[in-house]
């Protein structure tokens, strides 16, 4: 029989988790926490709850806020030299993506030597992390739960991937309740990262059962709540599903890694500063184009998770909706639609095709792919 690893942290879901973080922590061994977060959830009030729990669990702990929506190379270094100078010993990662991946990245410097760029690409790092404990407070990225962090390096405009066992974080507490100071446009491009992870994993070449459980359970979540969780921020159901849906999609992209879109998604959000979900939702529809030809049965299986089979049966093979279920969702909760309408121009694919083929996670795409494949794809896109 075929041998597939599968890995996760522990995980603590519901509303109300919030109150578990510092009991995480203090069950970690730490004393001292290095609290990663970024300016708007400081605004928001959930740092000053995460920092009064850290005090009852009688922890003491510093705050890094200087952390950018594409986390960059030289706030990994502010992080680090933050973290060694308090002599923190944990990290807690309160926020979006960005915060959980800033937070890997000043865990991973802190124990290991060397420039950052040493460890870009996978199984790099050498000594053991120290704990972290993962808050996320979009529904999206899945950070808190996979083995993944990426990093703009600024001289090369280019998003570096770390992908190790040890960027799994300790603990990932998960409370719905954070979701709702969500402003509704970072409510949807979130939804539809958390989607292209789904569907990404669903038909990566390292799918397993276990994963492909995961991925077809999130794109159900995702279509059955993402518009509703738009429309109204203070829905705990929607949000609440939302929540369940990423951390799905989270578990099953680090197991099963993904593909064409997310490479080019991240290059494209290292080169032009884009946020990475709207960048999702505009490729996502033409990398599916691209893989169709084989992926049609899992492309069925999705549609039928979409509910998109009942709605346009008439008129498209079942594969094809799935297609047309992606585009309509982006549609419907007000995302763009062309890489155009972030900057991007003819002058800058030579660059953006360089980046993207550099990306070993182009490795579990269905299709091979080449830069005239990803040429055509980015146009196509434009």
């Amino acid at each position: 029989m075929d041998i597939s690893k599968f890995v996760v942290p522990e995980i603590i879901f519901g509303k109300g988790a919030l109150r578990h973080v510092g009991e995480s922590a203090a069950r970690s061994g730490a004393s001292k926490v290095l609290v990663v977060t970024d300016p708007g959830l400081i605004g928001a009030g959930w740092i000053e709850i995460t920092l009064q729990l850290l005090t009852k669990a009688n922890l003491h702990y510093t705050v890094f806020s200087a952390v950018s929506s594409n986390p960059k190379d030289c706030e990994v270094d502010e992080g680090v030299a933050l973290y060694r100078a308090s002599k923190c010993d944990a990290i807690v990662a309160v926020g979006g993506g960005s915060c959980a991946d800033i937070a890997k990245a000043i865990a991973m410097l802190a124990t290991n030597a060397g420039a950052l760029s040493s460890y870009e690409g996978i199984n790099k790092i050498r000594n053991p992390l120290p704990p972290m404990i993962m808050v996320p407070t979009t529904a999206g990225t899945g950070t808190e739960v996979t083995q993944f962090s990426r990093i703009t390096d600024l001289k090369r405009h280019f998003k570096m991937s770390f992908i190790s066992r040890s960027l799994i974080p300790d603990v990932a507490v998960i409370d719905p309740e954070l979701l709702t100071t969500v402003n509704p446009r970072l409510a949807a491009a979130t939804g539809m990262d958390a989607l292209s992870h789904a569907v990404e994993a669903y038909v990566s070449l390292a799918a397993t059962p276990l994963t492909n459980l995961h991925a077809l359970n999130a794109i159900e979540l995702i279509f059955a709540n993402l518009r509703q969780a738009v429309a109204d921020r203070s829905d705990m159901q929607a949000n609440t599903c939302m929540a369940l849906a990423s951390l799905n999609a989270g578990i099953a992209f680090s197991n099963a890694i993904f593909g064409a879109g997310h490479v080019m998604t991240h290059q494209v959000d290292g080169l032009l500063d884009t946020h990475h979900g709207e960048t999702d939702a505009v490729l996502l529809p033409h990398v599916m184009e691209f893989n169709l030809p084989d992926c049609r049965l899992q492309f069925r299986e999705m549609a039928r998770a979409m509910g998109e089979t009942s709605a346009s049966g008439e008129t498209l093979p079942e594969a094809e909706q799935a297609i047309d279920g992606v585009r309509k969702l982006a549609a419907d909760i007000g995302l763009r639609h062309t890489l155009s309408d972030f900057g991007l121009t003819d002058k800058l694919l030579p660059q953006l095709i360089e980046n993207t083929m550099k990306d070993t996670c182009l490795l579990t795409n269905p299709r091979t792919v080449t830069p005239q494949d990803l040429e055509d794809l980015l146009r196509k896109a434009l």
